[in-house]
Protein backbone atom coordinates (compact mmCIF):
# COMPACT_ATOMS: atom_id res chain seq x y z
CA UNK A 1 0.00 0.00 0.00
CA UNK A 2 1.39 3.39 -0.99
CA UNK A 3 2.39 5.83 1.69
CA UNK A 4 0.82 9.31 1.69
CA UNK A 5 2.81 12.55 1.72
CA UNK A 6 1.71 16.16 1.91
CA UNK A 7 3.94 18.96 0.61
CA UNK A 8 2.95 22.49 1.65
CA UNK A 9 4.91 25.22 -0.14
CA UNK A 10 5.00 29.00 -0.01
CA UNK A 11 6.76 31.80 1.84
CA UNK A 12 9.82 33.56 0.42
CA UNK A 13 10.20 32.93 -3.32
CA UNK A 14 14.01 33.23 -3.21
CA UNK A 15 14.27 29.60 -2.08
CA UNK A 16 12.35 28.45 -5.15
CA UNK A 17 9.62 26.58 -3.25
CA UNK A 18 7.76 25.51 -6.39
CA UNK A 19 10.88 24.00 -7.99
CA UNK A 20 11.87 22.27 -4.75
CA UNK A 21 8.34 20.90 -4.45
CA UNK A 22 8.62 19.31 -7.89
CA UNK A 23 11.99 17.76 -7.05
CA UNK A 24 10.65 16.26 -3.84
CA UNK A 25 7.45 15.11 -5.56
CA UNK A 26 9.54 13.19 -8.10
CA UNK A 27 11.64 11.56 -5.37
CA UNK A 28 8.55 10.56 -3.42
CA UNK A 29 6.63 9.19 -6.40
CA UNK A 30 9.67 7.15 -7.45
CA UNK A 31 9.46 5.64 -3.94
CA UNK A 32 5.75 4.80 -4.38
CA UNK A 33 4.26 7.67 -2.36
CA UNK A 34 0.94 9.29 -3.13
CA UNK A 35 1.73 13.00 -3.05
CA UNK A 36 -0.63 15.89 -2.33
CA UNK A 37 0.58 19.46 -2.88
CA UNK A 38 -0.86 22.56 -1.25
CA UNK A 39 0.06 26.26 -1.34
CA UNK A 40 -1.84 27.26 1.78
CA UNK A 41 -1.12 26.73 5.47
CA UNK A 42 -4.84 26.25 5.98
CA UNK A 43 -4.22 22.67 4.85
CA UNK A 44 -2.82 22.15 8.35
CA UNK A 45 -6.13 23.03 10.02
CA UNK A 46 -7.58 19.54 9.60
CA UNK A 47 -5.80 17.36 12.16
CA UNK A 48 -7.84 14.27 11.30
CA UNK A 49 -6.65 14.52 7.70
CA UNK A 50 -3.05 14.99 8.84
CA UNK A 51 -3.32 11.81 10.89
CA UNK A 52 -4.05 9.84 7.71
CA UNK A 53 -0.64 10.88 6.30
CA UNK A 54 2.71 9.17 6.63
CA UNK A 55 4.78 12.29 5.92
CA UNK A 56 4.50 16.08 5.98
CA UNK A 57 7.07 18.18 4.06
CA UNK A 58 6.94 21.94 4.71
CA UNK A 59 8.66 24.13 2.11
CA UNK A 60 7.80 27.53 3.58
CA UNK A 61 10.64 29.99 4.32
CA UNK A 62 9.90 32.69 6.89
CA UNK A 63 6.25 33.77 6.88
CA UNK A 64 3.92 33.40 9.83
CA UNK A 65 1.76 30.53 10.99
CA UNK A 66 -1.27 30.94 13.21
CA UNK A 67 -1.80 28.90 16.36
CA UNK A 68 -4.79 27.25 14.67
CA UNK A 69 -2.61 26.16 11.72
CA UNK A 70 0.39 25.10 13.79
CA UNK A 71 -1.04 22.94 16.58
CA UNK A 72 -2.55 20.24 14.36
CA UNK A 73 0.92 19.67 12.83
CA UNK A 74 2.68 19.57 16.20
CA UNK A 75 0.10 17.13 17.56
CA UNK A 76 -0.02 14.94 14.43
CA UNK A 77 3.76 14.54 14.40
CA UNK A 78 3.73 13.71 18.11
CA UNK A 79 1.23 10.95 17.28
CA UNK A 80 3.47 9.44 14.62
CA UNK A 81 3.22 11.36 11.34
CA UNK A 82 6.69 11.95 9.86
CA UNK A 83 8.10 15.44 9.26
CA UNK A 84 10.94 16.13 6.82
CA UNK A 85 12.42 19.05 4.95
CA UNK A 86 15.40 21.11 3.93
CA UNK A 87 17.10 24.49 4.22
CA UNK A 88 14.86 27.48 4.93
CA UNK A 89 11.71 25.57 4.09
CA UNK A 90 11.58 23.93 7.51
CA UNK A 91 14.11 25.48 9.93
CA UNK A 92 13.83 29.06 8.75
CA UNK A 93 10.06 28.93 8.77
CA UNK A 94 7.82 30.88 11.13
CA UNK A 95 10.55 32.70 13.05
CA UNK A 96 8.13 33.81 15.76
CA UNK A 97 7.10 30.26 16.59
CA UNK A 98 9.28 28.69 19.27
CA UNK A 99 6.91 25.71 19.24
CA UNK A 100 7.78 25.00 15.60
CA UNK A 101 11.50 25.31 16.36
CA UNK A 102 11.19 22.93 19.30
CA UNK A 103 9.58 20.31 17.06
CA UNK A 104 11.97 20.68 14.09
CA UNK A 105 15.16 20.73 16.17
CA UNK A 106 16.79 23.97 15.11
CA UNK A 107 16.53 27.40 13.55
CA UNK A 108 18.55 29.48 11.10
CA UNK A 109 20.59 32.41 12.40
CA UNK A 110 23.13 33.28 9.66
CA UNK A 111 24.98 32.34 6.47
CA UNK A 112 28.35 34.13 6.72
CA UNK A 113 29.64 35.12 3.28
CA UNK A 114 26.27 34.74 1.59
CA UNK A 115 25.83 32.48 -1.41
CA UNK A 116 28.73 30.78 -3.21
CA UNK A 117 30.79 29.74 -0.18
CA UNK A 118 32.65 26.51 -0.88
CA UNK A 119 32.56 24.24 2.16
CA UNK A 120 32.67 20.59 3.13
CA UNK A 121 29.80 18.56 4.52
CA UNK A 122 31.34 16.08 6.95
CA UNK A 123 29.27 12.92 7.20
CA UNK A 124 29.20 11.32 10.64
CA UNK A 125 30.04 7.71 9.89
CA UNK A 126 27.81 5.11 11.51
CA UNK A 127 25.26 7.67 12.69
CA UNK A 128 22.31 6.43 10.62
CA UNK A 129 21.32 4.28 7.62
CA UNK A 130 20.32 7.58 5.99
CA UNK A 131 24.00 8.38 5.36
CA UNK A 132 25.40 4.85 5.18
CA UNK A 133 28.00 4.58 2.40
CA UNK A 134 28.01 8.35 1.75
CA UNK A 135 31.37 10.11 1.96
CA UNK A 136 32.15 13.71 2.88
CA UNK A 137 31.28 16.03 0.01
CA UNK A 138 31.89 19.64 -1.04
CA UNK A 139 29.20 22.16 -1.91
CA UNK A 140 29.32 25.76 -3.13
CA UNK A 141 26.32 27.56 -1.76
CA UNK A 142 25.32 29.24 1.50
CA UNK A 143 26.97 27.80 4.59
CA UNK A 144 24.19 27.44 7.09
CA UNK A 145 24.81 28.49 10.71
CA UNK A 146 22.04 27.20 12.98
CA UNK A 147 21.07 27.08 16.62
CA UNK A 148 20.42 23.40 17.19
CA UNK A 149 18.53 21.34 19.74
CA UNK A 150 21.05 19.21 21.71
CA UNK A 151 18.60 16.30 21.50
CA UNK A 152 19.03 15.80 17.73
CA UNK A 153 20.97 12.87 16.25
CA UNK A 154 23.59 14.57 14.08
CA UNK A 155 24.26 12.88 10.72
CA UNK A 156 26.52 15.53 9.14
CA UNK A 157 28.22 18.80 10.07
CA UNK A 158 30.15 21.64 8.45
CA UNK A 159 33.06 23.49 10.00
CA UNK A 160 33.02 27.25 10.60
CA UNK A 161 34.60 29.66 9.97
CA UNK A 162 35.23 29.54 6.24
CA UNK A 163 34.45 33.24 5.84
CA UNK A 164 35.75 35.79 8.34
CA UNK A 165 33.38 37.62 10.67
CA UNK A 166 32.74 38.26 14.35
CA UNK A 167 31.82 34.60 14.81
CA UNK A 168 35.35 33.58 13.79
CA UNK A 169 36.92 34.75 17.06
CA UNK A 170 35.32 31.71 18.74
CA UNK A 171 37.59 29.41 16.76
CA UNK A 172 36.56 26.35 14.75
CA UNK A 173 33.09 24.96 15.43
CA UNK A 174 31.20 22.13 13.74
CA UNK A 175 27.60 23.09 13.07
CA UNK A 176 25.08 20.29 12.39
CA UNK A 177 23.70 20.29 8.83
CA UNK A 178 21.75 17.03 8.65
CA UNK A 179 19.94 15.49 11.60
CA UNK A 180 17.09 13.36 12.84
CA UNK A 181 14.95 13.83 15.91
CA UNK A 182 12.01 12.22 17.69
CA UNK A 183 8.91 14.22 18.51
CA UNK A 184 6.68 11.92 20.51
CA UNK A 185 6.00 8.93 18.24
CA UNK A 186 6.96 11.01 15.18
CA UNK A 187 10.23 11.03 13.29
CA UNK A 188 11.78 14.32 12.14
CA UNK A 189 14.44 14.58 9.39
CA UNK A 190 16.21 17.78 8.33
CA UNK A 191 18.88 18.72 5.79
CA UNK A 192 20.14 22.32 5.88
CA UNK A 193 21.24 22.33 2.23
CA UNK A 194 18.98 23.62 -0.50
CA UNK A 195 19.30 27.40 -0.89
CA UNK A 196 18.26 26.92 -4.53
CA UNK A 197 16.71 23.90 -6.21
CA UNK A 198 19.85 23.12 -8.21
CA UNK A 199 21.79 22.45 -4.99
CA UNK A 200 19.33 19.67 -4.17
CA UNK A 201 19.89 18.06 -7.57
CA UNK A 202 23.60 17.41 -6.97
CA UNK A 203 24.76 14.03 -5.69
CA UNK A 204 24.59 12.75 -3.03
CA UNK A 205 21.80 15.07 -1.84
CA UNK A 206 18.85 13.47 -3.72
CA UNK A 207 19.70 10.10 -2.20
CA UNK A 208 20.03 11.59 1.28
CA UNK A 209 16.63 13.24 0.91
CA UNK A 210 15.05 10.02 -0.38
CA UNK A 211 16.37 8.03 2.57
CA UNK A 212 15.35 10.76 5.01
CA UNK A 213 11.80 10.84 3.64
CA UNK A 214 11.48 7.08 3.92
CA UNK A 215 12.92 7.00 7.45
CA UNK A 216 10.56 9.73 8.67
CA UNK A 217 7.53 8.12 7.03
CA UNK A 218 8.26 4.69 8.50
CA UNK A 219 7.52 6.00 11.97
CA UNK A 220 3.80 6.32 11.22
CA UNK A 221 3.30 2.59 10.67
CA UNK A 222 5.26 1.78 13.83
CA UNK A 223 3.08 4.23 15.77
CA UNK A 224 -0.08 2.63 14.38
CA UNK A 225 1.05 -0.83 15.47
CA UNK A 226 2.31 0.16 18.90
CA UNK A 227 -0.34 2.74 19.72
CA UNK A 228 0.99 6.29 19.82
CA UNK A 229 0.65 8.24 23.04
CA UNK A 230 -1.66 11.24 22.89
CA UNK A 231 -0.26 14.36 24.51
CA UNK A 232 -3.42 15.94 25.89
CA UNK A 233 -1.58 18.75 27.71
CA UNK A 234 0.99 19.52 25.03
CA UNK A 235 0.15 23.23 24.94
CA UNK A 236 1.12 23.57 28.60
CA UNK A 237 4.76 23.07 27.60
CA UNK A 238 4.87 26.59 26.15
Amino acid sequence: MSKKALIVHGGWDGHEPVKVTQLFKNILEDSDFQVEISDTLDTFLDKEKLLTLDLIIPIWTMGEITQEQMWPVIEAVAEGVGLAGCHGGMCDAFRKSVQWQFMTGGNWVSHPGGDGVEHVINVKKGSSPIVEGIEDFTVKTEQYYLHVDPAVEVLATTRFPVVDGPHATNGPVDVPQIWTKRWGAGRVFYNALGHHADVLEKDPIPEIMRRGFLWAAEGREIARKQGAKKYENLKRMF
